[in-house]
């Protein structure tokens, strides 16, 4: 299957070990390719992002309703099996949850979690959802598509952005966010959660505290099953890579793989 997939790097490649960007649910490769992809790669990373089957420029946009977190998790793996050596996985919302199920049956030498679906599930976020927005979130499951919840700049900003982020910004990312599959809100819901325990590889939990999609008290029962203690940005929401302040949590992953010598 064709997966669109960026690439950037510098002339001089400091570090052995590629970085590979998993997007979230209703984004894309570009989520990464603004702020993360070039300052990483400033710092000697080659770095890899790619959207999903169903996303972006990917094949499989006609079968994007019933694409389940399997399909993702083996979009991982074939993007991560053509690279010369095993990456550090930084997956995003969504992706974080593909990542850790990546994990349960491949190896990787380090693995990021930014504002990731937690172990738990998302019942709690969907809940939230459908009180602060029953109408949109009637439309999502009676049409069976995830872009109501998502379907204007309003909510668009609500679900990813503090409040301090321009209206003019919030459009700009507005018009790049896409329908997500029906099918793999159900595997979060449910069918397709993480087995932490089955997971050896060293984590990194990071969150928001302005997130509206998962609370802090859920990126830290993440880490917590990961045997590890959350980072939470106090001034910013769910996208932190496109958040103002994405620097300082692009900083902090680069001082973590510095510690492990990656």
């Amino acid at each position: 299957m064709h997966l669109e997939t960026l690439v950037q790097q510098s002339d001089a490649n400091a570090h052995a070990t590629p970085l590979l960007f998993v997007h979230g649910a209703w984004h894309g490769a570009w989520c990464w390719s603004e702020h993360f992809l070039p300052y990483f790669a400033q710092h000697g990373y080659i770095c890899y992002a790619f959207d999903l089957r169903g996303h972006g420029k990917s094949a499989g946009r006609n079968g994007l309703r019933w694409t389940g977190i399997e399909h993702y998790v083996a979009d991982v793996a074939q993007v991560a099996s053509k690279l010369e050596t095993p990456p550090v996985l930084i997956g995003h919302s969504m992706g974080g949850l593909v990542v850790q199920k990546y994990l349960e049956t491949h190896q990787a030498p380090a693995a990021v979690l930014l504002a990731s679906v937690p172990p738990g599930g998302v019942f709690r976020t969907t809940l939230s959802i459908a009180r602060r927005h029953p109408w949109p979130f009637l439309k999502a499951n009676l049409t069976l598509r995830l872009y109501p919840i998502i379907g204007t700049s309003q909510l668009t900003h609500e679900a990813f952005f503090s409040p301090t982020m321009s209206e003019e910004q919030v459009r700009t990312y507005f018009a790049q966010v896409q329908d997500e599959s029906y099918r793999a809100f159900i595997d979060m819901m449910m069918l397709s959660l993480p087995h932490p325990k089955r997971v050896k590889t060293p984590m990194l939990v990071l969150g928001g505290a302005k997130d509206t999609i998962f609370t802090r008290k859920e990126v830290q029962a993440t880490a917590r099953a990961y045997h590890t203690q959350a980072v939470i940005f106090p001034d910013m929401a769910h996208d932190l890579m496109l958040e103002p302040g994405w620097q300082a949590v692009a900083d902090h992953i680069l001082n973590w793989l510095a510690e492990r010598r990656i």
